[in-house]
């Protein structure tokens, strides 16, 4: 067998979630069928003609022949070109489905499901592999099905015309067909093995070229990471190589069935014309069609070897996606109408793997209240956002939005109360606009440009070359690290939903600038009641604006607290360290 059972479970599996339309692939299987068929019609035809000419007839007798030739050769053209257009539109449907399927499921399930993968494997798998499960039906189920139509057809016109020759054709069809696929299959097979793991890492090394490249030349680590980068591009084309011998033997056997074929039909054929059972130019015909008929069967070595790979891709984005919905328990839904308050009782936090890092935290979050959540660096006040979102569960206590758990509600019911902003977030590779409509596909030019101007980037946006049409570099890598931090939260107020979470938003801006931010951050809730907002941050200079803020610190064992809570004034009037952070910044 070409697929062990494994395979072909993950790939039939993979295949539903591709959410084909079968009609179209039966039109598109139809269409191919005919176009292929053009060719063998196109053969046969000019065999007979040419034969037929040899005996010097009436020229009208060959003029429907002539009209014939024209025909499948232009028919041939124009079927091939719409059955690609047929094709390319389901597989490239299908694979639209497949990842948003990928996408849904990776956003429901915990967040160690994606945090443990490397992020090159990752990004292989919703990238390369989901494309390569699409490319199953172009490359793979449509050259089968066209072939098995045609191969039926073409055994049949020869057949009528010497049954004997008939069966000859279909037995050199039935091993072209089987015997060059299996052994390109088990080739591919072998070098699926062999070079998977090699591609992973590959493209998990060259990631960490593109993305970290800069930091790795100050550290000196860059002609290392060259060097490892080198060597697994040699053991992949080893790899590739060593593949590629047993797939040449292939090859050879479609073209060693067609030879068979041809001298099958004259050693069967001149008999028959000796014995009057078959005329010369049917003779011709005979042994000239089966050279198109083959072209069908060429295909499918080619179809094998995407099979195996489509079938190992379905493997690894199953494995994925199994892994994923494993430990997901995200059941219930936050009702749309839901009153949007936020209740943390009795939260204990720490991200699923690792230690306790909070312990015993109750706060509320509801619309027209502004929060601030202050403490030293890497007491666990981006975990509690995280916690709070509902991206990781806490180890204690209860998360609920509008009474619902929000450890166990579905990622897609709870940003739509609830969104926040990490101070990591990603900036796509796309304009200033689709950035922002990332957060709500329906941002207008103006409201584009009124979010930007209240992040303070007015200036920054009237000196793009483009405007808001200007093209980022993925990961924010063309802009600098205070207008990344502002055009997140622009993104962030673009969200529709009402409570906003918000991870150290001042970072990378002067002290003015942070304190101008972080005050018209904490004002929103009064400017719109609908709105809630949490801000993570270090500068306290702006904080009298917020309704209370949480002071966090470690206890004894290490673990945080909160040791005290209220408004600013408050605490900067308990607190000397705070009141004297409050003129600087925390560390």
């Amino acid at each position: 067998m070409i697929l062990s059972s494994h395979q072909r479970s993950a790939l039939v599996r993979a295949l539903r979630l591709l959410d084909l339309d079968w009609r179209r692939v039966v039109l598109a299987v139809s269409v191919g069928a005919l176009g292929l068929g053009s060719s063998v019609g196109l053969t046969a035809t000019s065999a007979w003609l040419i034969a037929r000419a040899s005996q010097m007839p009436a020229v009208l007798d060959l003029s429907v022949a002539a009209v014939g030739v024209r025909t499948f050769g232009i028919t041939r053209s124009v079927l091939r070109y719409v059955e690609r257009l047929l094709s390319h539109d389901v597989a490239l449907r299908g694979m639209a489905a497949l990842r948003e399927q990928v996408y849904l499921r990776l956003a429901d399930s915990p967040v160690e499901t994606v945090a443990t993968v490397r992020r090159g494997d990752l990004l292989v798998r919703t990238g390369a592999d989901v494309d390569a499960v699409g490319e199953v039906v172009v490359r793979a189920l449509l050259p089968a099905g066209i072939a098995l139509a045609v191969g039926l057809g073409t055994v049949g016109l020869v057949g009528w015309l010497s049954p004997l020759s008939g069966l000859v054709l279909a037995a050199c069809l039935l091993i072209a067909g089987t015997v060059g696929p299996i052994l390109h299959a088990r080739a591919a097979h072998a070098a699926e093995l062999a070079q998977g793991e090699a591609r992973a890492s590959l493209s998990s090394t060259a990631l960490t070229m593109v993305e970290d490249g800069a930091e790795l030349a100050v550290w000196g680590r860059l002609d290392a990471l060259r060097a490892m980068l080198r060597a697994e591009e040699r053991a992949l084309a080893h790899e590739t190589d060593r593949a590629a011998r047993p797939a040449a033997l292939a090859a050879g056997s479609d073209l060693a069935a067609m030879g068979v074929a041809v001298l099958g039909a004259i050693l069967v054929g001149v008999p028959a014309v000796t014995a009057g059972t078959l005329s010369p130019v049917e003779l011709a015909v005979v042994v000239l069609t089966p050279l198109a008929a083959f072209e069908a069967t060429a295909n499918l070595g080619a179809a094998a070897v995407q099979l195996v790979r489509s079938a190992s891709a379905a493997e690894r984005v199953m494995g994925l996606l199994d892994t994923a919905g494993a430990g997901s328990e995200r059941t219930e839904v936050v009702p749309p109408d839901a009153a949007p308050v936020l209740e943390a009782t009795g939260v204990s936090i720490g991200w699923p793997a690792g230690p306790l890092v909070a312990r015993d935290l109750d706060l509320t979050v509801r619309p027209g209240r502004a929060l601030a959540v202050v403490g030293p660096s890497g007491i666990g006040k981006t975990t509690l956002l995280a916690t709070l979102a509902g991206l990781i569960p806490p180890k204690a206590g209860a998360v609920r939005l509008g009474g619902t758990d929000v450890a166990r509600a579905t990622r897609q019911s709870v940003t739509a109360h609830v969104t926040m902003t990490a101070e990591d977030a990603h900036i796509f590779a796309t304009t200033v606009l689709e950035n922002l409509r990332v957060a709500r596909g329906d941002v207008s030019v103006q409201e584009a440009h009124e979010l930007l101007g209240r992040c303070g980037l007015t200036r920054w946006l009237d000196g793009l070359p483009d405007g808001l049409d200007t093209m980022l570099g993925s990961g924010g890598t063309t802009v600098s690290g205070g207008e990344r931090r502002r055009l997140l939260l622009a993104r962030a107020l673009a969200s529709p939903a009402p409570l906003i979470l918000i991870d150290e938003p001042a970072e990378h801006l002067d002290r003015a600038a942070a304190d101008a931010l972080v005050a018209e951050l904490l004002d929103l809730p009064h400017h719109d009641p609908s709105r809630g907002v949490v801000i993570v941050t270090h500068h306290l200079g702006a904080l009298e604006r917020a309704d209370e803020v949480i002071l966090l610190a470690r206890d004894a064992a290490g673990v945080a607290t909160i040791v005290d809570r209220g408004r600013h004034a408050e605490l900067a009037a308990r607190h000397d360290d705070y009141r004297s952070a409050s003129a600087s910044v925390l560390p």
